[in-house]
C-alpha cells in the first residue's frame, strides 16, 4: 500500500487535506506523480513544477512543499505540502 498525504496551508493553518492510496504494482515515481495528479484534480489546482530544491527535499524526507514558485498560475494559499506516509 502506498499512501500520500497532501495538505494545503494558508497563514499557518491547514485549509484542506486528503490522503491518496495506491495499490498498483508500479514504481515509486509513478505512484508519486499519479497521486499528485489526483490531488491537483481534487483541489482544482494546476500541476506544480518540481524545482531542484523541491526534488532534493523530497529525496531527503519523503516530503515536499510547493509554493507560488512551483505553480504557473496564481494560488490563493501559502503552500501545498505532500508527504509519503506509507510505502510497500
Amino acid at each position: 500500500m502506498f499512501r500520500l498525504w497532501a495538505k494545503v496551508f494558508k497563514g499557518n493553518h491547514l485549509i484542506k487535506d486528503t490522503v491518496i492510496c495506491n495499490d498498483d504494482h508500479d514504481t515509486r515515481t509513478h505512484k508519486v506523480f499519479g497521486a499528485i495528479d489526483r490531488v491537483c484534480y481534487e483541489f482544482d489546482l494546476g500541476k506544480p513544477i518540481w524545482l531542484d530544491a523541491t526534488v532534493a527535499e523530497f529525496k531527503r524526507h519523503a516530503k515536499a512543499r510547493f509554493t507560488q514558485d512551483n505553480f504557473i498560475e496564481s494560488i490563493d494559499f501559502d503552500y501545498l505540502e505532500i508527504h509519503v506516509i506509507e510505502e510497500d
